[in-house]
C-alpha cells in the first residue's frame, strides 16, 4: 500500500479506481456463472455531519481587510459602532454517493457477495457515512448473502475486532453467510504486499482469488499518482517513526527523496 493515497482528498480517485479494477479482474473470474455490478449507496450529508471534514475543506472565515475603529453618531451622541462583514464559506446538504460491488447470480438474479472498500467518512464516530454504511452492513450480515471488506485506510474508527487491532494496518473482513457470526479477518501491515482474497461464491461453486496487489498496480499506474504526488513532504495521515524509516528508504532507493 502506497499512504500517501490516504489522504482524503485524493481517497475518492483511489476508491473509484479501485471499484473499477476490482469489478473488471473479478468479471474475468467468475464468469459465466456470475456477473459483477457497480451499485451505489446515497445518503445526505449536512453542515451537522462530523463526516464533512472528510469530504470537503475546512469551513474557513476570511478576516475583512479592515474594520471600522470607530463608527458613526448614532441618535442622541451615541456611537454606532460600523463592522465590515465577514466572508465565509456557508456548507449546504450534499447528497453524497458511495459505490460498492456485487456478485449476482446469472441465473437467479440474486446478490451473492457484497464487496465494500471503505471510505474516509465510513470511519468518522457519528458521520452520516458511516451510520449509512453500518446500516447496509446489518443488513447483508443478516442476510444470506457473502460480505467482503477492504480497509485501506490507517485513520478513523476502526470496524474490525479490538483483538486484531495491533496486528495490522490496514484490513480484509470475509463473512461466509453460513459461518456466521464467525468470520475472517486478515491483517496487513504498511510495509507487507497486498494480500490475495479469498472471494465467497455460492453453494457448491469454489471461492475465487483476488489478488489484490496487482489491482493495486494497475490502478496507481493508471491514474499516474507517481506524477501527482509529491513524495518529498509527510503523508496524511502521518506514519510512526518505525514506518517513517522504512518509508524513507523506499522513497531513497526509487529516487523520490
Amino acid at each position: 500500500m502506497d499512504p500517501y493515497l490516504e489522504a482524503p482528498h485524493r481517497w475518492p480517485n483511489v476508491h473509484l479506481g479501485l471499484i473499477a479494477e476490482i469489478q473488471v479482474v473479478l468479471s474475468r473470474l467468475v464468469r459465466p456463472r456470475y456477473f459483477v455490478r457497480v451499485e451505489e449507496r446515497v445518503y445526505i450529508s449536512d453542515e451537522a455531519d462530523p463526516g464533512r471534514k472528510v469530504i470537503v475543506p475546512d469551513l474557513r472565515v476570511l478576516p475583512p481587510e479592515r474594520r471600522s475603529p470607530g463608527g458613526s453618531p448614532g441618535p442622541q451622541g451615541s456611537t454606532t459602532v460600523v463592522v465590515e462583514p465577514i466572508v465565509v464559506t456557508t456548507l449546504i446538504d450534499e447528497e453524497i454517493r458511495e459505490s460498492y460491488l456485487e456478485v449476482i447470480d446469472a441465473e437467479s438474479r440474486e446478490t451473492v457477495t457484497f464487496i465494500e472498500v471503505l471510505s474516509p467518512v465510513n470511519k468518522v464516530a457519528g458521520a452520516r457515512g458511516r451510520a449509512s454504511y453500518m446500516q447496509k452492513r446489518q443488513e447483508v450480515l443478516r442476510s444470506k448473502a457473502h460480505w467482503v471488506e477492504v480497509d485501506f485506510l490507517r485513520s478513523g474508527e476502526p470496524l474490525v475486532a479490538a483483538e486484531v487491532l495491533p496486528l495490522g494496518d490496514y484490513f480484509v473482513h470475509v463473512s461466509r453467510a453460513e459461518s456466521r457470526p464467525k468470520g475472517f479477518v486478515g491483517p496487513i501491515r504498511l510495509e507487507q504486499r497486498l494480500p490475495p482474497v479469498r472471494v465467497p461464491l455460492r453453494g457448491p461453486d469454489e471461492n475465487v482469488v483476488l489478488d489484490l496487489q496487482p489491482i493495486f498496480i494497475s490502478v496507481y499506474d493508471r491514474s499516474g499518482y507517481d506524477l501527482d504526488i509529491d513524495y518529498r513532504g509527510d503523508p496524511n495521515p502521518p506514519l510512526t517513526a518505525a514506518q517513517g524509516d522504512w518509508a524513507a528508504r523506499v522513497l531513497k532507493a526509487k529516487g523520490l527523496r
